[in-house]
């Protein structure tokens, strides 16, 4: 199944928990995009580590938890990382993937890297653009704007990432509030946001950056606590027309 702008699809149990299905073959079934050039594929993996599959090439997001949780998945031929939490950000992992693929990432987790990953890095600052094969790289403001939350994500430190793939773009916020940033984001297909206190947003801020920036699918991640069924609503209640699509991040329970 393919998804257009008229169309959403529900991940629930009776898509991703049934034992016969493979769970990389009901991700590939249940979270594919047509782009330019073929199909955009996500896969969920935990928490906030994904994998994303593009016509080109793979990309691998904050990849923690060590490498068996990505032996079924395909290669990487591109890791980004948002910041240098545990959550997103664990060098045992990456160096046990073994594979020499490019790493992008915030200038803080760039300096914290041993030197045989740092040997393949580059450090992107908020604001900074590249190319990785075809490709486009943006690196954005991922920050905490509440008074009783600025010490987890200080302003100007952690990136969001806003990928365009296929002539799609894609938006992974990593770890941030509904920022003025966030709200000003424009022509955003698929976009994956967190809700989880005290580090990210509630389920009402989350809606209210969906409803700033409008984009065409949204993601729930990163939301370990959270009411998803009162984000649906919200955004449903809007005038964003963006369609909530809640897949499974937490295999192992947890959510």
């Amino acid at each position: 199944m393919q998804f257009n702008r008229r169309s959403s699809l529900k991940l629930g149990a009776a898509a991703l928990g049934m034992a016969a299905i493979p769970r990389l073959a009901a991700a590939q079934d249940a979270n594919s995009f047509a782009v330019e050039g073929g199909n955009l594929v996500i896969h969920p993996v935990d928490h906030a580590s994904m994998v994303i599959q593009t016509p080109s090439q793979v990309i691998w997001v904050d990849p923690v938890g060590g490498a068996e949780k990505y032996a079924a998945l395909p290669r990487p031929g591109l890791i980004l990382i948002t910041h240098e939490h545990g959550d997103h950000y664990d060098a045992p992992t990456l160096e046990a993937i073994g594979t020499e693929a490019p790493i992008i990432t915030n200038p803080a987790v760039h300096a914290m890297l041993p030197e045989a990953l740092k040997a393949r890095a580059t450090a992107m600052e908020n604001g900074g653009q590249a190319m990785q094969g075809d490709i486009g790289i943006e690196a954005v403001p991922a920050y905490n704007v509440t008074e009783d939350r600025l010490q987890y994500h200080p302003e100007g430190r952690d990136n969001g990432y806003v990928l365009t793939i296929g002539g799609k773009r894609v938006y992974i916020a990593g770890d941030t509030e509904d920022t003025p940033q966030m709200k000003a984001l424009t022509g955003i297909e698929i976009a994956f946001l967190p809700m989880n206190l005290p580090y990210t947003m509630t389920v009402e801020q989350a809606a209210a950056g969906v409803e700033g920036f409008k984009p065409a699918f949204v993601y729930p991640y990163h939301h370990r606590g959270s009411d998803l069924e009162a984000f649906r609503a919200l955004v449903e209640g809007g005038t964003s027309g963006s369609q909530v699509i809640i897949a499974d991040w937490y295999p192992g329970g947890g959510a």
